[in-house]
């Protein structure tokens, strides 16, 4: 699967708008035919995801086949407009670069189309001149003159401004210029602007005269950069360059195809004043007697076949301090209609789906300091784990294998029990409420009070990271089968030692007769003892025991390119390749992953910034202000640019010193260049970006979140008019209570109140939707600003 969410601002800051794609991106189908002999037969294959012209991820490498299964997860935020999302496969080579094998490309403006399908996309030809991007600001006057024999001509005027947001050549700036060509049937006349050294912006502002002698005459304007690009559009004012030719139409070979699966929405961001009544009756929630009256609740009942409607509500509620009373009170109304201890919270609610987010969401941090370092032990040690005879391969040991599995289950569940400290505050207050919930309604029941609280913490949290690393950012790639293998199995021992019951209830949940024998090998009363313990101290009101110093945890690592520091010229040699590595203790970069070779503690970072491209005449770069010189990078593309900004903003946003300016370009020859000041040590020019969170796990934008809630209560006005409509008969109604097929779909305890919170409801999605009205602009034409 492939994940892609996007945000962008429009031109219009007040208005950022939001575009959230959800791709699911699984295998590949006949590939090849690929350049030189028996490509076909050992073709190992990788995809790569790009933003018109800029890869922002790539797949493992698949060996060997032509139906490569690559079942990959990305989910990330995309910085900037873009007009083409595209999937490219490749063939690897081991001593040449990598051949293109085909690609699917999709325009934003066609996303839509493939909405909520998936389907297999048939592999088009890589052509170098269909590959454009970018835009280019043009100004034209047509005059009449008189000629020497006294006749009357004419005179056109083309001025060329500016392009915005060309490609990249091998990941650099090209050289650009633009040529402008007046086409007739007798003759053409062809003039060229100035080369302009290492920018994907341009600024030209040249002006060019052709006599215009016939009607028949066409205008075309061609950019020329490094690679022989060529892109070829129509004259006006503004435009987006179109492949020359209007790219190659010709026929091509079978390439194959690319299953993919992809969800397309698109929010605009209101003004935050637009939000402000929708986002306290969501808020109020909480307060509402009953529950099911309140407007949180509502949305979770007519969006219960949509599991991401839960997300946005859910880190709303964590943002302003009302999840934990919201859930507690949702996981109350789901015990009241359970009837039997042993199933508490093992249906797909609403009191679930929130917690399951909750714990994705301020949990990313405990899985990686709990499981990474064991989940990177078993991918990389790559020891055979397989118990099932049926799969065992020509001269494996059972015996063997499964003291394998033995010694990294008992790693991964003492990683697990001896957690409790790491365990995020918030996730301790909603496990001792499920706790006390739980004990108030089954008090006959003294083991229901674990019950509850492993049901979460080991099977939905733990059991589900360890199946599935990638998901939970633990592994970069899917794992191949024979670990994948070796997870599920770690996953379903770890399942059923943390299940709360005695060895004979979760020996019967196997219904393989392999892992029925495995699991006997474990002692059940120290298993039952240590995950007794573990569970009072994540759930209880006993204050924790700290292990001390804070475990060094991993929040981002990557390849970059760094600027060395000290050093007065400039240049392409002054730029080199580091590992760089953030924790919540320090910033480091290395030459290659072993030693450090620089350290910076996070408390001596004073801001994090972007880096205007004029510089260094490079993209994607940022620096990082501290004590000593600033440390200018180059991330790889603008999506690792941005979360390198996020993860390095959010780690060090509570610092005393951090700065309120800062300079958006460098100190040379004897200046700032963004403000010309000559004082070194002089203040910033620019504000830096604020920082408001205090919890690095919870960098939430409430505006965005409250958008996608009005979207998706905007899509199921049906579902609101029906709620509404079984409210009012219900009220109406007074013989005995009938059961109806509308009434069925929803939960309605009290129907006076819930109608009213209806009736709120629909009064401010009426006004929300006219201020969206208001502020779309229908009348822009293509080519205007």
């Amino acid at each position: 699967m492939l994940h892609i969410k996007a945000y962008f601002t429009s031109i219009l800051s007040v208005f950022p708008l939001m575009k959230i794609f959800w791709s699911g991106f699984s295998e590949a189908k006949n590939l090849g035919p690929v350049s030189g002999p028996n490509r076909q037969r050992d073709l190992c294959t990788f995809c790569t995801i790009s933003l018109d012209q800029e890869e922002v991820f790539r797949t493992r490498v698949f060996d060997k086949s032509v139906t490569p299964f690559y079942g990959e997860d990305f989910y990330f935020e995309i910085p900037r407009p873009f007009q083409c999302l595209s999937f490219y496969v490749y063939a690897k080579s081991v001593f040449q670069r990598d051949l293109p094998v085909g690609k699917v490309s999709i325009r934003k403006d066609d996303l839509c189309k493939y909405n909520g399908k998936e389907d297999w996309f048939g592999l088009q030809t890589v052509d170098p001149n269909s590959e454009v991007q970018g835009k280019v600001h043009l100004e034209m006057r047509l005059n009449e003159v008189i000629t020497e024999n006294g006749s009357i001509g004419q005179h056109l005027l083309v001025r060329i401004i500016e392009c915005k947001e060309l490609p990249l050549i091998s990941g650099q700036n090209c050289d650009p210029y633009a040529t402008v060509s007046l086409v007739g049937p007798a003759r053409s006349d062809q003039k060229k602007t100035k080369v302009k050294k290492k920018t994907s912006n341009p600024h030209f502002d040249e002006t060019f005269f052709f006599e215009v002698n016939c009607a028949t005459c066409g205008l075309s304007v061609v950019y020329l950069g490094d690679g022989n690009l060529a892109f070829l559009f129509p004259c006006s004012n503004r435009y987006l360059l179109q492949p020359k030719g209007n790219g190659s139409k010709s026929k091509s070979d079978d390439l194959g195809s690319l299953r993919l699966k992809l969800t397309y929405i698109e929010d605009t961001v209101l003004p935050s004043a637009c939000y402000t009544p929708l986002c306290n009756l969501l808020l109020k929630s909480p307060d509402v007697k009953p529950i099911s009256a309140s407007a949180a609740h509502i949305l979770g009942d007519i969006c219960r076949e949509r599991y991401e409607a839960v997300l946005p509500l859910a880190r709303l509620l964590l943002h302003h301090n009302r999840f934990v009373p919201f859930v507690s009170a949702v996981a109350a109304l789901e015990l009241d209609n359970t009837q039997e201890a042993n199933t508490i919270f093992r249906g797909n609610s609403l009191a679930t789906r929130c917690i399951d987010d909750m714990m994705k969401i301020v949990g990313k941090n405990y899985l990686a300091v709990t499981l990474k370092p064991v989940i990177d032990e078993i991918c990389e040690s790559n020891k055979t784990c397989e118990i099932d005879p049926v799969k065992l391969k020509e001269g494996d040991n059972v015996e063997v294998n499964k003291e394998n599995l033995q010694v990294y289950v008992q790693k991964v569940f003492s990683s697990i029990t001896q957690s409790s400290s790491s365990c995020p505050p918030l996730m301790c207050d909603v496990f001792r409420s499920l706790r006390h919930l739980a004990c108030k309604r089954f008090p006959g029941d003294p083991h229901v009070q674990y019950s509850a609280v492993s049901s979460f913490v080991f099977l939905r949290f733990f059991a589900v990271a360890v199946l599935s690393p990638h998901s939970f950012q633990l592994r970069p790639h899917h794992p191949d089968p024979e670990i994948s293998r070796t997870l599920t199995l770690i996953s379903k021992t770890i399942q059923t030692l943390g299940s709360w019951g005695s060895l004979s209830k979760k020996l019967s949940s196997f219904k393989e007769t392999y892992m029925y024998d495995f699991f006997k090998s474990f002692q059940e009363d120290k298993c039952i003892e240590k995950v007794k313990k573990f569970l009072d101290e994540i759930s209880s009101n006993v204050s924790k025991e700290s292990s001390g110093l804070e475990d060094a945890v991993v929040l981002k690592e990557g390849e970059v390119q760094k600027r060395a520091q000290g050093r007065k010229r400039l240049g392409k040699k002054n730029f080199k390749k580091r590992w760089l590595r953030v924790t919540n203790r320090e910033l480091s970069y290395h030459k290659h992953k072993g030693e450090a070779l620089c350290t910076i503690s996070v408390k001596n970072i004073q801001a994090v910034e972007k880096l205007d491209e004029s510089a260094f005449n490079r993209k994607n770069m940022f620096q990082v202000v501290h004590s000593e010189k600033p440390l200018y990078v180059q991330a790889g593309n603008c999506v690792e640019a941005s979360e390198w900004l996020d993860v390095l903003g959010q780690v060090s946003r509570c610092n005393e010193g951090r700065l309120t300016t800062f300079h958006p370009s460098n100190y040379t020859a004897g200046a700032w260049q963004c403000c010309k000041n000559q004082n070194s040590n002089s203040p910033g020019c620019k504000p830096c970006t604020t920082t408001v969170m205090d919890n690095l796990q919870l960098d939430i934008d409430c505006d965005r979140e409250t958008e996608r809630i009005f979207s998706l209560l905007s899509s199921n006005d049906t579902k609101l008019q029906n709620m509404e409509d079984a409210c009012a008969t219900m009220v109406v109604y007074q013989g005995p209570q009938r059961e109806q097929e509308e009434y069925s779909k929803f939960t309605i305890q009290e129907p006076k109140e819930t109608f009213q919170t209806l009736q709120q409801l629909r009064n401010i999605m009426r006004e929300l939707q006219n201020q969206h009205l208001i502020r779309n602009d229908t009348t822009a034409q293509y080519g205007s600003l």
